[in-house]
């Protein structure tokens, strides 16, 4: 190790055919940069510390170079030290590795790889940015978010159209329904890959297509050290990775690659059990690399917004004029005033491109576009009312939570603790959150009482809840879905029940108050009751006021179920924020069996935590 430094620090140029020392090897192999190209496990997750986390052959020119640097390093040595050799074009990462620690002097290294040269003038390097698509909870692989590099030339926020995204993602055949896609990516059944596309259409796909915002962070590293990572990418290549939904993500891979171009940031060495992207932006803003950061709209808010600043006879001459755009020489239409007529063609036009996004380009709409382009334009523009930017991401509070509480039930005291691995649910504060969206995996909470002891309450393996507000042009379904265990209502009391439950419904949303109705389909079985699995059906009706500094819910659901008995549950919930790590929450509930009724209240801090 100390002659592999003192040969760099005094600019010893070491020729080709000299072998280094085992100890040179040693020394090299055990650096920062070498680690981070070949992607070894520092301790971030528990499977297989010390090894690669590349899963795949190709990618390795030792027979044992996935779990011995040192000797895929010796390979490397004896591959790329070859002028000519096809392997340089293969690695020219490593090649610049073992030039710079052995002080190689080659007149164009690479001149042979044209297809490297060539892919290489293709890519800008003019900055890295992290772009964070916020949550979409109709994709499993996205409910938490997503997040991807883009390659800027330059700067300048216009030139993204001409940008690079690096995106990592599992393979699928496509043939997998969403439960099968989720225990697969659960249990790391997909190979995991980098691909580059152009930026276009990722912002194509995730604000226009799947109505997502989306969060852009310039990051500093320089055009050495992008030198580093733009060579490695080429080095990935259709290599294949295990793809783990909660740690071997794309958030995790897109960390490595970074430290690839900046192996000293703190980025992987602490153990995680989830890799979540807001976590992955935070820790971007630990390393210190993050510069800026910009906010771009879906076009369904940039609608939305738009939609706000009409009234309500504007609105529905725009939706006359998007059924209709000849109604622009209508004596109705002429009595706007030229300013507002912009505005409701303005909105016309949106909605159209919205509502036809995908498909096949129909004549008809492509005609009607285009005239409701020319109202536009022949009409001046108002004074441009900017669309205020929300709470980023990383400001919200932490995706674990730990609670404890105290209540009561009939008369009976209790306490209760609770955990929740991740991540957030509807009335948590909602800060950097989707409004109206709920996801929580892994939430426990234990009930000791004076007359039962300790409990289980309840355990909460998923409870998925998107409340999609409808809007004047824009109309989402709303869904659940929850299964785990419960103490439920049953003849005589309660006792715990293994249940899945979940269905459609829809929302509407009036200045941050949201009322939704869902129809319920639940099965559960109760140890020791008839019938060993209850089916049944029914509604929820409910509502949330969504606010930055409260947020409050009630509901009433009722269930029919096969074996003629029925359930009536009611409940109001408030949380108000603390701070941002810290809230406190009182609810109370009414469950009715058959008209037989517990009452229960209770009240609670929760802190949330990494």
């Amino acid at each position: 190790m100390i002659a592999v430094l003192l040969s760099v620090a005094v600019g010893h140029a070491q020729p080709l055919s000299v072998r280094p020392s085992e100890a040179q090897f040693a020394g090299m192999a055990a650096s920062a940069r070498w680690q981070a190209l070949l992607h070894i496990n520092q301790g971030a997750t528990l499977r297989g510390i010390g090894h690669s986390y590349v899963d795949d052959n190709d990618f390795f020119l030792a027979a044992d170079g996935a779990t011995d640097p040192v000797a895929e390093l010796r390979a490397s040595w004896q591959a790329l030290r070859i002028p000519g050799s096809p392997v340089r074009c293969r690695f020219p990462a490593r090649y610049r590795f073992l030039a710079e620690q052995l002080g190689w002097q080659a007149h164009d290294p690479l001149a042979q790889c044209h297809e490297y040269r060539q892919w290489r003038e293709q890519m800008p390097t003019g900055q890295l940015v992290l772009v964070f698509p916020a949550a979409y909870l109709n994709s499993p692989s996205s409910m938490f978010g997503h997040t991807l590099l883009r390659l800027d030339a330059t700067p300048d926020p216009d030139s993204v159209w001409l940008s690079q995204a690096i995106n990592f993602g599992a393979r699928t055949d496509g043939l997998d329904n969403s439960l099968f896609y989720i225990w697969r990516g659960l249990a790391g059944g997909y190979p995991g890959r980098f691909s580059v596309v152009p930026y276009a259409e990722k912002i194509r796909e995730y604000a226009f297509v799947e109505n997502r915002d989306m969060w852009e962070y310039a990051l500093n590293l320089d055009t050495d050290e992008l030198d580093w990572v733009i060579r490695h990418l080429w080095e990935l290549r259709d290599i294949n990775f295990d793809y783990y939904f909660f740690d071997e993500n794309c958030s995790f891979r897109l960390l490595e690659l970074v430290k690839v171009g900046r192996p000293q940031a703190p980025l992987m060495d602490d153990l995680r059990f989830a890799e979540l992207p807001v976590n992955t932006v935070r820790a971007l803003y630990a390393a210190n690399l993050v510069t800026e950061r910009r906010y771009r709209p879906s076009k369904a808010g940039e609608l939305e917004h738009l939609a706000d600043g009409l009234d309500a006879r504007e609105l529905a001459m725009a939706r006359r004029l998007l059924a209709d755009p000849s109604l622009a020489d209508s004596p109705a239409f002429s009595r706007f005033a030229p300013a507002r007529r912009h505005v409701i063609a303005q909105v016309a036009y949106q909605a159209l491109r919205l509502r036809h996004r995908q498909g096949p380009r129909d004549s008809a709409n492509a005609r009607d576009g285009l005239a409701l382009l020319r109202i536009v334009q022949r009409n001046p523009a108002p004074p441009e009312r900017p669309l205020a930017e929300p709470p980023a991401p990383e400001t919200g509070h932490d995706t674990q939570m730990a609670s404890v509480g105290l209540g009561g039930q009939d008369g009976t005291g209790f306490a209760e603790f609770g955990y929740r691995l991740t991540y957030h649910d509807i009335l948590d504060p909602l800060a950097g959150f989707l409004p109206g969206a709920g996801i929580e995996g892994l939430n426990i909470r234990l009930r000791l009482s004076e007359d039962d002891g300790l409990s289980l309450e309840s355990l909460d393996l998923v409870n998925i809840r998107s409340l999609a507000a409808r809007g004047a042009f824009v109309k989402p379904t709303s869904w659940f879905v929850h299964a785990g265990l419960e103490q439920a209502p049953v003849a005589g009391g309660r006792d715990l029940a293994t249940f899945i439950q979940g269905g459609p419904g829809a929302s509407w949303n009036w200045g941050g108050f949201r009322p939704y109705a869902f129809a319920v389909a639940r099965a559960e079985t109760v140890t020791g009751f008839d019938p060993d699995l209850a089916l049944g059906g029914g509604t929820e009706l409910g509502a949330v006021y969504l606010a930055p500094n409260l947020q409050l819910g009630a509901s009433a659901r009722l269930l029919y179920f096969t074996d003629d008995f029925y359930r009536l549950r009611t409940s109001v919930t408030a949380d108000m924020p603390l701070s941002t790590d810290n809230a406190v929450r009182a609810d109370c509930a009414r469950d009715t069996w058959q008209g037989q009724a517990v009452n229960s209240c209770r009240v609670a801090l929760r802190h949330y935590f990494n």
